[in-house]
């Protein structure tokens, strides 16, 4: 009797998830009708047709049947298009002033971030590449659903050199007390490293935390104190550190740089993405071209108002960095570079509140469909360098079957008029992330 009942209960544990898989719900449904696409890759609209979204996936593209549970929406000749992409934000500190991100409570700094993120996501940006601060909990209250914002490709930790572009210590800090962390070590924003084996040491350590890429300091930058903008951080052995760390992990390293000299030792020591890049010249465009590394550059002019005073060495660096711009976008176009699109945006919630603004400007070097398809499909393939570090599997920045449904309808034509997407809140009438729709104005 024993027996049987051991065997009966034993049955019941192998029929029990057989059952409960047969009387799972079905994937939830939506359908788009009567739209026309723009999907990620092509310089014109498609015909009106129809695009059924099951689940977080894009199931079928045109004639689609749907179930009878199916969410409709007419689209009457609106676009349906990939959501937006920002391969360069700072999620932690974008909507602070400076003073605040670096002396303030870290809870403080979650709130605000947790509110830039859902900004952004209202302005159509689904995911995010974030490239410096403790953004891994952000990260991780989006993704269980207790935050609302884009996906996030975090970086954790930059990681510096002593007097490098993530040292934000005030000088009566220098030199440091041995074993001392700062504030901003202690709160995961900078990891300062100054030898090979301890630049091993700090990547590891973001690794092990969840960051999807490792991001170096490879030269001076303009909100930092202590370096001018010309000169070369980290030297190649220390650069090479990183990379193999990143490389043991199968992902990549992402330098900030903006000179030749300083990218050209990156790319020697295997660095795959340069962000910036401002202040380059032809030959190591051409470089880049030939070793199929990815130009991460931003549209900085000066158009926008600085956080930073005028006269100041900060306003003094950052001016000389507009002025590289232009030749820096043209340079690109001339030998064909990987180039992704981002932001940058820090210490500014008014900038910040422009994030489109500075994608309708690379009109002034791209035509409009080369503007959307650097920041749907292209920032999309560049997401995809940290392989099976990558959080959220799955092709995004398309509008494609088996694509991710990150979906943005828009009231116009965005190729025919890039300033719509200036107003995302009159003209994107949904946003759709991972299939769920987390705005509808129709």
């Amino acid at each position: 009797m024993k027996r049987l009942i051991t065997t009966a209960l034993l049955a019941l544990a192998f029929l029990q998830p057989a059952a409960q898989a047969q009387s799972a719900p079905p994937e939830a449904e939506t359908l788009f009708t009567n739209v026309r696409i723009f999907d990620g890759t092509s310089s014109t609209l498609s015909a009106p047709t129809s695009v059924l979204v099951r689940g977080n996936r894009i199931a079928v593209i045109g004639q689609a049947q749907a179930s009878p549970a199916a969410r409709t929406i007419d689209g009457t000749g609106r676009t349906l298009m990939p959501g937006l992409i920002d391969a360069h934000v700072h999620l932690m500190f974008a909507s602070v002033p400076q003073l605040a991100a670096v002396a303030s409570d870290i809870g403080f700094l979650n709130f605000a971030a947790g509110k830039a993120a859902r900004d952004m996501l209202m302005r159509g940006y689904t995911s995010v590449r974030d490239l410096g601060g403790p953004a891994l909990g952000l990260k991780q209250a989006i993704d269980a659903g207790l935050a609302t914002g884009p996906r996030i490709w975090p970086s954790g930790a930059m990681i510096s050199q002593t007097g490098g572009h993530g040292d934000f210590r005030m000088p009566t800090e220098l030199p440091d007390e041995q074993g001392r962390m700062t504030y901003a070590e202690r709160a995961g924003a900078v990891a300062i490293a100054d030898d090979p084996a301890t630049v091993t040491k700090r990547a590891r350590e973001q690794l092990a935390l969840g960051v999807t890429q490792i991001k170096m300091m490879a030269g001076g930058g303009v909100t930092s104190s202590f370096d001018p903008l010309d000169v070369t951080q980290y030297t190649a052995e220390e650069l090479r550190a990183g990379v193999a760390a990143a490389e043991n992990w199968g992902t990549y390293v992402t330098v900030h740089a903006y000179t030749p000299r300083a990218v050209q030792q990156a790319i020697a020591a295997g660095v795959k993405v340069i962000d910036h890049g401002q202040m380059l010249d032809d030959a190591t465009a051409k470089l880049m071209a030939e070793k199929g590394i990815w130009w991460s550059m931003q549209p900085f002019t000066d158009d926008k108002p600085s956080p930073f005073p005028e006269g100041s060495s900060n306003r003094k660096k950052q001016l000389t960095m507009f002025n590289g711009t232009d030749t820096a976008y043209r340079l690109a176009r001339k030998y064909k570079v990987k180039t992704a699109w981002g932001t940058d945006v820090l210490f500014s919630a008014e900038n910040l509140a422009a994030q489109s603004e500075m994608l309708t400007k690379m009109v002034r070097w791209y035509t409009p469909a080369e503007v959307l398809r650097m920041a749907t499909r292209d920032n999309a393939e560049l997401l995809g360098l940290s392989g099976p570090r990558n959080p959220y599997p799955g092709k995004l920045g398309v509008v494609e079957t088996g694509a991710l449904a990150d979906l943005i309808l828009v009231d116009g034509d965005p190729i025919a008029n890039l300033k719509l997407i200036e107003d995302p809140e009159r003209n994107f009438r949904i946003i759709m992330k991972d299939g769920k729709i987390y705005k509808n104005s129709l």
